[in-house]
């Protein structure tokens, strides 16, 4: 005898396989779990994963804090900054130059010349180097911004098939005033540009800041932009960059109201809301994966019901009440859920450690791009599997499957013996 109660009993054996129609419409119930909680979980991770590893590359390459003045460029930065160093939630403070460049590669015999338009940054090398958040990303060379010293982004170097030690002539806004005061007073005088020295080549991890980004020291962007001694502000670093909005808030009453006082969050918004909305979205998308599934459980468990209508009525006879008759059905539906919710748990959980090894293993073997740098900002597909999302992606999907069954069993519950035999 078997030490399984009675309904579990009946539930496991009617669910045994079956040349039917039923067994198919079962089996594809199961199919079409697993592939939605498979689905599900490969997506909400992979977009968990950007939006944190996203979070990540701006923290590492971005200030939490950027402090300007209205109007107008920043002239007394060094007395800004000593009042923003007071802040009891500030780490360090740094002047910064930022604006767009025009840059040409040396060219010769058997390569021509190539030009760019990418921004430079100018910074404080010493404070950069005692913040480390862009020293410590040199994979070529080394953070050297002493004289005429650049470092850039590798992509960019690689577009433009720079080495270190190569040179680049930087055109910068200064030149091109030149150029244009040159023309119309139509005289016949060459500007000539800056020329720079590539001293080391960095990965920020982020293909917009690898790709866009040179950095220069202080000075020479100073020069470059013909500000003298002032800069186009202040970048600020926090112990804690989740407090950003509340200290921005202290320093614009500290400041006044001629400074901009802008959060890394505000500057990335565009981007990291559409991730949180693009997340929320394709959840509720792919739960109807689940759904269909969930359709194709009460499709099957109907026409199980009719097909067992002599044996429930013999159960009601002998005995049985409406509670176990319905629980026989209702045990179908959470046995069809256990195993694909497992199933389907353990292929997107497989799916999403090797990603990038199958990635690779496509790029190689098709030459197919599936996840382009150039569009996505990563060289590797990120992920990030969290407790909560997977938690709430099994635990829904199996309620799901325990409601297409519900109908079914209410019915097969409340089927009179005298009606379920009338017949037979």
């Amino acid at each position: 005898m078997s030490r399984l109660p009675f309904e579990l009993f009946l539930a496991l054996r009617y669910l045994r396989p079956k040349r039917t129609f039923v067994s198919v419409i079962t089996l594809i119930s199961v199919l079409g779990v697993a592939l939605g909680v498979a689905v599900l979980i490969i997506v909400i991770s992979v977009m968990s994963g950007f939006d944190h590893d996203l979070r990540d590359k701006i923290l590492g390459f971005n200030a939490h804090l950027t402090v300007s003045q209205a109007g107008s460029t920043l002239k007394n930065y060094a007395a800004v900054a000593d009042k923003i160093a007071l802040h009891p939630a500030v780490k360090g403070v740094s002047p910064f130059v930022f604006g767009p460049v025009l840059v040409e590669t040396e060219g010769d015999t058997n390569r021509p010349a190539l030009q760019d338009a990418p921004m430079l940054r100018g910074i404080d090398p010493v404070a950069e180097s005692r913040e480390g958040r862009l020293s410590s990303n040199i994979i070529s060379g080394k953070f050297d911004l002493s004289g005429r010293g650049l470092i850039v982004g590798v992509d960019f170097a690689s577009a433009l098939h720079l080495r270190v030690g190569d040179h680049l002539s930087v055109y910068s806004a200064r030149q091109i005033k030149k150029m244009k005061a040159a023309h119309d007073a139509k005289k016949d005088e060459a500007i000539l540009p800056d020329d720079y020295e590539v001293r080391g080549i960095f990965d920020a991890g982020y293909y917009e800041y690898n790709a866009r980004v040179i950095v220069t020291a202080l000075d020479n962007a100073q020069d470059l932009y013909d500000l003298n001694d002032s800069v186009h502000g202040l970048f600020v670093v926090l112990n804690d960059p989740y407090q950003a909005g509340v200290v921005k808030a202290e320093l614009k009453s500290t400041l006044g109201e001629n400074y901009f006082v802008t959060t890394w969050m505000e500057q990335s918004s565009g981007i990291l809301n559409a991730l949180v909305v693009e997340k929320n979205v394709m959840f509720y998308l792919l739960f109807f994966i689940v759904l269909v599934a969930a359709l194709c459980i009460l499709s099957a468990q109907i026409t199980f019901v009719i097909q067992k209508t002599r044996e429930i009525g013999m159960l009601k006879a002998l005995g049985a009440s409406k509670l176990q008759i319905s629980s026989i059905f209702l045990g179908q539906s959470a046995i069809i859920g256990v195993i694909g919710v497992a199933s389907g748990y353990g292929l997107g959980m497989l799916a999403v450690t090797y990603r990038n090894e199958f990635l690779h293993f496509m790029r190689s073997s098709t030459g197919w791009e599936l996840f382009p740098a150039s569009v996505y900002g990563f060289g590797e597909l990120p992920a990030l599997i969290t407790t909560s999302d997977v938690a709430v992606i099994c635990i829904g999907s199996f309620v799901i499957c325990i409601l297409g069954g519900l109908l079914p069993a209410v019915r097969a519950g409340s089927l009179k013996p005298v009606e379920a035999l009338r017949y037979e």
